[in-house]
């Protein structure tokens, strides 16, 4: 199994998560966040007292999937969050070892 993190921008979230079910992704987990610095849209950025850097809004799929799957929801999100400008966001691929359903407490070694 592989966990993917995508940072996308907020715009494209509607066509890319669409895109992502209709190629049979059952969940995911879609969470407002902030890109600062480098990773911040040159475009719309603001500069915040808070984070003493400039930001712009973002947002963050998580998707847990099976290894064979990943190039092809890595593709859709390429496809349909690309504009070609800064601030189109990042991809990160990463293993996962083991789930532990909560109301059960079972725990599966992937």
């Amino acid at each position: 199994m592989k966990e993917i993190k995508a940072y996308i921008r907020r715009e494209r979230a509607d066509l890319i998560i669409q895109n992502l079910e209709s190629a049979g992704v059952k969940g995911m987990t879609v969470i407002d966040v902030y890109a600062l610095c480098e990773w911040a849209d040159q475009d719309s950025f603001s500069y915040s007292i808070e984070f003493v850097e400039k930001y712009s809004k973002v947002i963050k799929l998580e998707i847990v999937c099976d290894d064979e799957d990943v190039e092809k929801l890595s593709e859709i999100i390429l496809r349909y969050g690309h504009t070609g400008k800064s601030g189109d966001g990042m991809i990160f691929i990463s293993p996962v070892e083991t789930s532990i359903k909560i109301k059960t407490k079972e725990k599966n070694k992937i």
